[in-house]
C-alpha cells in the first residue's frame, strides 16, 4: 500500500509537467522551483529530526499524544519566528528569492511553509499507525489537486507566477486537512498533554544530527538549482527543472527498491548463504538499471511532441538528470554496510563530499554552459556520492565486487555528458543506433540471466 503513494506521486506529477509547461513561462516554473526548494529546506531545519525521534519512539512509549507534543513543539516556535522575520521583510525575501518584489509572495511562502510543517508530522501518525493505503492517497492528493487546478486555470489567458503559486498552496492546503481531519483525535489529545522540555532534549540528542544528514543531501540535491539562478538566469533554471521533472520517473524505481530492499537485506544477512543473495541482487539491479538508462535514452526524443518548442534542450538535459536517481538507486545496494554497522554519520560524509564536489564544479560549469552545465556537474557529484558511500560502507563491513558498477555508471554519466556536448549531431540515426543497442543488451542479459533471475524469485524468501 505504501508504494502506492511514489507511483501515484511520479504518474500525476508527469501528467502535469508539459500541462504547466504550455501555460507558465520558463522564469514561472523556476519560481516554483525556488518555492520547493526553500520549503523543503525549511521544513529540514524546522522538524530538528525529531519527526525521525517522532518514528524511532513511536514503539517504545505509551504516551504517544505526549511524544507528538514534544517532538512538534520546538519547531512551532521557530516557524512562528521564522515568519515573522520573513513577513517583516518581505520585500527583501521577495527579491532574494523570486527577483522581484512582491510582499504577497511571502505571504504565500508563510502559508506554504507552515502548511507542510504540520503536514509532515500528522502524516507521521498515518504512517506509523501502518495506515498505508489513506497515507498513499495522502501523497497523491496534492498531485491531484494540482492537476486539476492547472486544467482549470489553463482556459484563462494572462497567467503568471501568483497564480502557478496559489495553485501549489491549495495544492498543499488540501493534503493538510486531510491529515488534520484524519488525525483529530491523536493532535487533540496531543493539545492537552504537558510540554516537558526534558523530553525533547533526550529526542533532539538522536534527532539532530540525522536532521544535519538530510540538510547535507538537500544541499547535494539543491545546490546545482541555486547556483544555477546565482550564476546563470531563472530561464535556464526553468529549463533544468522541467528536465529534473521528466528524470523524476526513475525516483518510482528508487522509492519502491529502497522500500522492498531495507527490511530485506537485514533479514538475508543472518542467512547462511544471505550475501551470496545480497551480491547477486546487487548485480542483476546495476544490469537493470543501465538497461532503463538505454530504454530513455532511445525515446527521450518524444519529450519534443509533449513540450513547448521553447523547451527543445530537455531532452539532452534529460539523460543526465536521469543519472541521480538511478545512481542513488545503486548506492542503496552498497551502503548496507554503513546500516548494518549503525555508523550513519558516515552516510553524512558521503552527502558531503558529493555536495562539495558539485559546488566546485556548479562554479565552474554554470556560468559558461547554464543548465547544461548543472546536469553534467551533478550526475557527476552523484557518482561521487555512489562511490563515497560504497568505500565507505567496505571499510566498516566487507569487500563486494563493485567493478561493474562502477563500469556501468561511467557509461551513463560518459553518454549522457557526449549527448549534451554533440547535441547538435544527434539526429534519428542517433535514436535508431540507441534503439538497436538496448534491444541487443536487454536479449543478452535476459539469456545469461533468466535462468537465476526465475530461482531469485522463486526463492526470495
Amino acid at each position: 500500500m505504501f508504494a502506492i503513494g511514489p507511483i501515484g506521486i511520479a504518474f500525476f506529477g508527469f501528467i502535469s509537467i508539459p500541462i504547466m509547461a504550455w501555460i507558465f513561462s520558463a522564469e514561472d516554473i523556476a519560481r516554483l522551483t525556488i518555492v520547493q526548494l526553500t520549503n523543503t529546506f525549511a521544513v529540514l531545519v524546522l522538524t530538528l529530526g525529531l519527526d525521525q525521534a517522532y518514528i524511532r519512539e513511536y514503539e517504545n512509549t505509551k504516551e504517544k499524544a505526549k511524544l507528538l507534543k514534544s517532538c512538534l513543539f520546538p519547531g512551532l516556535i521557530l516557524l512562528i519566528f521564522i515568519n515573522f522575520i520573513m513577513v517583516y521583510n518581505a520585500n527583501y525575501f521577495s527579491k532574494l528569492f523570486f527577483e522581484k518584489s512582491d510582499y504577497y509572495l511571502i505571504i504565500l511562502l508563510a502559508a506554504y511553509i507552515t502548511f507542510s510543517f504540520f503536514t509532515r508530522f500528522l502524516s507521521l501518525i498515518l504512517r506509523m499507525e501502518e495506515k498505508g493505503l489513506a497515507f498513499s492517497l495522502s501523497q497523491i492528493a496534492p498531485k491531484v489537486t494540482f492537476l486539476i487546478l492547472i486544467l482549470f486555470v489553463s482556459f484563462y489567458k494572462n497567467l503568471n507566477f501568483t497564480h502557478l503559486f496559489i495553485i501549489q498552496l491549495l495544492s498543499i492546503a488540501t493534503v493538510f486537512i486531510f491529515f488534520t481531519w484524519n488525525t483529530r483525535e491523536k493532535w487533540i489529545i496531543a493539545t492537552r498533554e504537558k510540554f516537558e522540555i526534558k523530553n525533547t532534549k533526550s529526542l533532539l540528542s538522536y534527532g539532530y544530527p540525522l536532521a544535519l544528514g538530510g540538510i547535507a543531501y538537500w544541499g547535494l540535491t539543491s545546490i546545482d538549482k541555486i547556483m544555477l539562478k546565482t550564476y546563470s538566469s531563472l530561464d535556464q533554471l526553468g529549463i533544468y527543472s522541467i528536465s529534473i521533472s521528466f528524470a523524476g520517473a526513475a525516483l518510482i524505481i528508487q522509492s519502491i527498491f529502497s522500500t522492498i530492499w531495507a527490511p530485506t537485506v537485514f533479514k538475508w544477512i543472518n542467512q547462511e548463504n544471505g550475501i551470496a543473495k545480497i551480491n547477486i541482487i546487487r548485480s542483476h539491479l546495476t544490469q537493470i538499471i543501465f538497461i532503463i538508462f538505454l530504454l530513455f535514452c532511445s525515446s527521450a526524443w518524444l519529450i519534443d511532441y509533449i513540450l513547448p518548442n521553447k523547451y527543445n534542450d530537455v531532452k539532452y538535459i534529460f539523460m543526465a538528470c536521469l543519472c541521480f536517481p538511478l545512481l542513488y538507486t545503486l548506492s542503496e545496494t552498497t551502503v548496507i554496510g554503513i546500516n548494518i554497522s549503525r555508523k550513519t554519520y558516515l552516510s553524512f560524509l558521503a552527502s558531503m563530499i558529493a555536495l562539495i564536489f558539485n559546488i566546485i564544479t556548479c562554479y565552474f560549469l554554470i556560468p559558461k554552459f547554464g543548465a547544461f552545465g548543472a546536469a553534467v556537474s551533478t550526475s557527476l557529484s552523484f557518482f561521487v556520492f555512489l562511490v563515497a558511500r560504497t568505500e565507505l560502507s567496505i571499510i566498516v563491513w566487507k569487500k563486494f565486487p563493485r567493478l561493474k558498477i562502477y563500469i556501468l555508471s561511467v557509461l551513463m554519466i560518459t553518454t549522457s555528458s557526449l549527448i549534451i556536448v554533440f547535441r547538435e549531431y544527434i539526429d534519428i540515426t542517433f535514436y535508431t543506433l540507441s534503439t538497436l543497442i538496448t534491444g541487443i543488451y536487454i536479449l543478452v542479459y535476459l539469456k545469461k540471466n533468466l535462468n537465476q533471475l526465475k530461482i531469485l524469485l522463486k526463492n526470495k524468501a
